[in-house]
């Protein structure tokens, strides 16, 4: 099976692309050739362009603020794990309070070192970061691996706190759903929403050896989901078959 997943609202669509761009630099940070640490790199700068939006820490602090308020009445509840709960609520204190106190936007740290924002602008060329076009970081990626994964570590530590609060919160949406079984007849699937609470993700589950991929759109009114078909690497048409699939509608 293969999983799908669709962000329903601007905010859990920002934590998506952290969590994301997180795991990319978690991974190739954790090797030592250069051509590893050079993607880390670049990793970490489409976090710290993401992570620029003026109201990120905010949007993140009032999320784990609404999260608190509905975990905290479950105290209450005889069928709570309560010592799970509770290390729950204090991890969200915990991070709450670093997210709090950083000062300015996150990735200031990097913003202000010229040399790395030297290196970012030449990303964005082609070919950009070419010994010839910025030799103190072909220097750089010639030092030793640990060396350069101290560097890295760095300058990934100060975003530590923003990647724990993104995973809390995605972690406790993707948990919160019910999956229902449905079929796409002939590639297409409607549906009308009448749930006062909207979804903020959906998530569908598919055969993955099934050659088609879902579209998905939806607002507060309607799904609508189309199974394209792909050869290959190609987008092809809406899928000529009767595609069944799992979805799930994640709200907290």
């Amino acid at each position: 099976m293969i999983r799908y997943e669709h962000p329903l609202n601007e905010r859990i669509r920002t934590l998506m692309r952290l969590e994301d761009l997180f795991t990319r630099v978690r991974h190739f940070a954790a090797h030592e050739a250069p051509v590893d640490h050079h993607a880390a790199l670049v990793a970490l700068f489409e976090i710290t362009d993401v992570a620029a939006r003026a109201d990120l820490k905010t949007d993140l602090l009032q999320e784990l603020e609404r999260q608190k308020q509905v975990l905290a009445p479950l105290r209450a509840s005889p069928r709570i794990d309560h010592a799970a709960l509770e290390s729950l609520l204090a991890e969200i204190d915990v991070v709450s309070v670093q997210i709090h106190a950083q000062q300015g936007r996150a990735g200031t740290h990097l913003r202000d070192n010229e040399w790395l924002m030297a290196i970012k602008q030449r990303t964005a060329i082609p070919g950009g970061v070419c010994e010839f076009d910025l030799p103190a970081y072909h220097w750089w990626l010639h030092q030793d691996p640990g060396a350069r994964r101290n560097d890295l570590k760095a300058w990934i530590e100060p975003f530590a706190p923003i990647r724990a609060g993104c995973a809390i919160v995605l972690k406790l949406l993707r948990d919160n759903g019910r999956a229902s079984r449905h079929t796409a007849h002939r590639g297409v699937f409607q549906l009308m929403l009448t749930t006062t609470k909207i979804a903020q993700l959906l998530r569908l589950t598919v055969a993955k050896n099934l050659s088609c991929v879902p579209e998905i759109s939806a607002n507060k009114y309607a799904l609508n989901i189309r199974f394209i078909g792909v050869s290959g690497m190609d987008r092809g048409a809406v899928f000529d078959g009767d595609v069944e699939f799992e979805l799930m509608f994640c709200n907290r």
